[in-house]
């Protein structure tokens, strides 16, 4: 009956016939699920009333893939929804029967009056850094700027426009609809929306109820709703949710719910909620009120609901709005889901408070149609966007030249790429394919990030563009160790660097013993910083294992290289399709329960798609069916299983024989080998039999084991002995200056010096020619560790006075060598005292003494050069004498702030030629010029980061 639906698009003369239509539309699908499946079985099958995941297994992206050869085979221009509406090929067929032709169809530019206006009559918007609050964020913005376009939602092509006055409107209307249902002040409110106006109204409709929003990820199509909200009811119940707001269809649903979640108490649609009257009295939270639960994976047995208050959520978006410098002159446009938190707080959060404008689309109208995308960004002069990396790969693969033509991306300064993993592929394919349209090489920045730190947690400098470190494969492999080789070295790997902390933050690396890896060291990511969250709501287990001695575990693996973060992968085999999560164990355990598996004998697991350049998710399950028919319904009941389950089709279903799925002497799953024995096709072999397999997979676990013990036991005992050996040395040396006085310093360098080389440290000087001990001079030297005493004493023969906080005077054993040695200690609190001690070191040098002063002050476990103290270049300009710059570089590794144990790390020092104020010149500008001089070459050797941004 469908098929005899005619096209009025077309003329009478060009129609072709309805039996033609069909066996287009099936020859399409026909090819792309032999393409997909790689198998002509059950081909002859598809039908019209094939369904396209259930039977056919065809994700989102398959989806988007389907629509694009169907406009093209068929020359019509298919509608957005057609991407979440089709569900059978019948569905499909109706579609492009009704469908437009692509020439009459406007393919480009969105349907919009005055998009230029938007961006270029912008007001210039302050920034409201006193706002504790999201709510206070809003009222700054209305009573500054009412009137002001705050956001435009474009939905099939025409763009609604938000002022900041019509959202805050909005969002009383919200709020005096969930007060007068009887919301309690404190409850949880689910919204599970899609992206739209309202949207942005009911989440700030939550917080002025008084209520805590959880964002969720709403259906994609209507028949799936039941489904999808069960599959939702871990998290509802969880987050002890009292009302959930959704479209109206979840209506028919609403004792379904109930029945899951008991707290549950009202299903409220969307129509419902937006009737009403606005409030007059709303609640003002506070600072350290909860501003949302961020829930890291859309179905999970342990659901982990990540609590963000409001003050971390704004530390989060003043941290990254400073690493990006954004402005009220900026304007974002995304794609990205609102219910994610990097389209929620990178994007929509993020330009209310900075006063951005903000541009958003339905992530299905990127997904039908990535050009509207790019078109958005030309036509509102956009200058930041965002998407995971499978977004861009698929611009590059699914644009054709006659698409881009005319297109205008010159704009655009920042393309985040974040949310899954960054291929370097990608970055390059990307930067190459859309180089003719604007797009400059700085523009790609990839980030890091995640739900725990609130959306951003470190970020490369802004239009630097990416950075890609390229490492010895096999050393990676077997020692974890990220060592550098020449980029055309086959079987290099490869890995983009997501950048710096952002100001305020710190990232560490922590191998398998427990401590802090040094550079170019593979381990686990930690973080801590101003919005780093407290736990998950109401799990207190999954709470205390986040946190570890005060950071918090990302659960990636990575290693740091000159302070830039390099993700390599993940502590657990979680599985982000997209940016969006999901565990194996779920779909482990659902499928080992179907007739003809072999319970407990089941592996999920991700593996890098090349066609998308996301992950595809593989399921391999033992059976002892042979029969090819069995096999094959075998595999449709795992389709729809994991369907059920999370909401998409794996890409690959693997039936192997019994025994084939690795697993440890002990019997638990190895997840990881069997994906590698899937990628290198060892796993199709079938398993090996007898002792010999038993005996490999022994070794093959105990070996890993072993060598992380060891290792922790070699770190521990050199630490150890580092101390030992150091103990004596610091009393010989005490006590032979207590009784020589004027040899201190000869005594300490002998016993730096051997101190260095019991410890087995390398010390690497160069320079020591520039420095002059027969006249009095001013060594300044970067400061990164209580060594660093150790190896400048060791450094230099003759004295030096060292210039030190006056909280060291009283430190035992080095406090009583240190004013042995006539160091000169400076409160460094104490304003008052600094001209006496300016004018102390002015005579010390007067007297025929060098000075070695840390003109940072002091030092942290953060790596980078801090800000410069003027005190010791004023002095030099002062008595007209020379500055001699002296770079340490390792220290920090080799002892940091806060770490007991010492590492064995190569150390070395560069000396500068010493600088010279200029005779006759203005005082200041002459020390402000040698501190710049002096930090220009510490910064240059040091290895570390200029934390002044210089």
């Amino acid at each position: 009956m469908v098929a005899q639906i005619p096209m009025p698009h077309q003329s009478p003369g060009l129609l072709p016939s309805a039996a033609e239509t069909r066996e287009q539309v099936l020859q399409v699908v026909r090819a792309l699920y032999v393409e997909l499946h790689h198998t002509q079985r059950g081909v002859a099958d598809i039908d019209l009333e094939s369904t396209l995941e259930n039977e056919l297994g065809f994700d989102s992206l398959a989806r988007v893939e389907l629509l694009l050869r169907l406009e093209q085979h068929c020359g019509v221009h298919l509608p957005e929804t057609t991407l979440s509406a089709a569900e059978t090929v019948a569905d499909l067929l109706n579609a492009v029967i009704t469908a437009p032709t692509a020439a009459a169809a406007d393919r480009g530019h969105l349907e919009s009056s005055a998009i230029t206006d938007l961006g270029a009559a912008r007001p210039r918007l302050e920034v409201p850094n006193r706002a504790a609050t999201l709510t206070e964020v809003l009222d700054w913005r209305v009573r500054s700027t009412p009137d002001a376009t705050h956001a435009v939602v474009i939905r099939e092509g025409r763009g609604e426009r938000l002022t900041y006055a019509e959202l805050q409107a909005g969002a009383r209307v919200a709020a005096a609809a969930l007060m007068n249902a009887g919301l309690p002040a404190g409850a949880t409110v689910a919204l599970m929306l899609p992206t739209s106006p309202s949207y942005l109204h009911v989440f700030l409709g939550v917080l002025l109820a008084g209520a805590i929003p959880v964002p969720i990820y709403p259906p994609t199509r209507p028949s799936q709703l039941e489904e999808h909200v069960r599959r939702h009811a871990g998290i509802l119940t969880n987050a002890g949710v009292d009302t959930l707001v959704t479209v109206a269809e979840a209506r028919i649903v609403a004792r379904f719910l109930k029945a899951r979640v008991p707290s549950l108490r009202a299903v409220l649609s969307i129509g419902e909620l937006m009737l009403g009257e606005p409030c007059t009295a709303t609640h003002a939270p506070a600072a350290d009120s909860i501003a949302m639960l961020q829930y890291t994976s859309g179905s999970t047995g342990d659901p982990k609901g990540v609590v963000l208050t409001h003050a971390e959520l704004l530390a989060n978006i003043r941290a990254m709005g400073k690493a990006v410098s954004a402005t009220a002159s900026d304007v974002f446009v995304s794609w990205l889901p609102l219910y994610h938190d990097m389209g929620l707080i990178g994007a929509w959060l993020g330009s209310l408070y900075f006063g951005c404008l903000f541009v958003a689309m339905p992530p299905t109208s990127f997904l039908a149609r990535p050009l509207t995308w790019l078109r958005a960004i030309q036509d509102y002069r956009a200058t930041l966007s965002a998407s995971p990396n499978f977004g861009y790969e698929l611009c590059v693969r699914r644009l054709s030249d006659a698409d881009l033509a005319g297109l205008d991306l010159s704009s655009w300064r920042i393309a985040f790429n974040g949310a899954e993993a960054v291929s370097p592929d990608t970055l390059e394919r990307f930067a190459r394919r859309f180089a003719p349209y604007g797009f400059g090489p700085q523009v790609m920045t990839p980030v890091y990030g995640l739900a725990e730190a609130g959306v951003g947690l470190t970020f490369p400098p802004p239009e630097r563009g990416p950075l890609i470190d390229c490492i010895d494969r096999r050393r990676m492999m077997d020692e974890g160790r990220a060592v550098s080789v020449a980029a055309e070295q086959p079987d290099a790997l490869r890995f983009a660097s997501c950048g710096r902390p952002l100001p305020g933050y710190e990232v560490r690396v922590r191998d398998a013993g427990g401590s802090e890896a040094p550079e170019r060291v593979e381990g686990t990511v930690e973080f801590r910083g101003p919005s780093a969250t407290a736990g998950y709501f109401r799990n207190a287990r999954a709470s205390a294992q986040l946190r570890h001695a005060g950071w918090l575990n990302t659960g990636d693996r990575g290693y740091l290289a000159s302070g830039e973060l390099f993700i390599t992968g993940r502590v657990k085999d979680i599985v982000i399709r997209r940016g969006r999560h999901i565990y194996p164990e779920e779909i482990e355990r659902a499928v080992g329960e179907l007739e003809g598996v072999r319970r407990g004998c089941v592996a999920a697991f991700g593996t890098q798609e090349t066609t998308s350049a996301t992950e595809k998710l593989v399921v391999v399950a033992e059976t002892r069916e042979t029969d090819a028919a069995s096999l094959a319904q075998l595999r449709a009941r795992i389709n729809r299983r994991v369907v059920d389950l999370v909401g998409e089709p794996p890409e690959e279903i693997m039936l192997v024989a019994p025994h084939s799925v690795l697993k440890t002497s002990s019997g638990k799953l190895r997840r990881a080998a069997t994906r590698i024995a899937y990628e290198d096709g060892s796993l199709a072999r079938g398993p090996t039999r007898g002792a010999a397999q038993w005996l490999r997979l022994a070794v093959a676990s105990a070996a890993p084991e072993g060598r992380r013990l060891r290792q922790a036991a070699q770190r521990s005992g050199y630490g150890l002995y580092c101390w030992i050996a150091a103990l004596p040395c610091a009393l010989a040396v005490g006590l032979s200056s207590a009784l020589l006085p004027g040899r201190a310093w000869s005594f300490g360098h002998r016993a730096a010096r051997w101190l260095i080389r019991a410890w087995r440290i390398p010390f690497g000087v160069t320079g020591m020619d520039n420095i002059d001990l027969a006249t009095p001079h001013i060594v300044v030297a970067n400061h990164c560790s209580y060594l660093d005493v150790v190896f400048i004493t060791a450094l230099l023969p003759g004295p030096h006075l060292f210039v030190a906080k006056a909280e060291l005077e009283r430190a035992p054993l080095l406090g009583a060598w240190l004013r042995r040695i006539g160091t000169i200690f400076v409160e460094r609190f104490a304003a008052e005292q600094s001209v006496g001690a300016v004018a102390r070191l002015k005579e010390a040098l007067a007297h025929g003494n060098s000075l070695l002063i840390f003109p940072e002050g002091t030092f942290t476990r953060v790596s980078g050069l801090r800000p410069f103290h003027l005190g010791a270049f004023q002095v030099a300009v002062a008595s007209g004498t020379p500055v001699v710059p002296l770079s340490l570089r390792g220290t920090r590794s080799v002892l940091r702030d806060g770490q007991r144990l010492m590492r064995r790390v190569p150390v070395s020092a560069a000396l500068s030629a010493p600088l010279w104020a200029l005779p006759g010149c203005d005082a200041f500008a002459e020390a402000v010029r040698l501190r710049d001089a002096a930090r220009d070459f510490i910064v240059g050797h040091c290895g570390e980061l200029d934390l002044t941004g210089g």
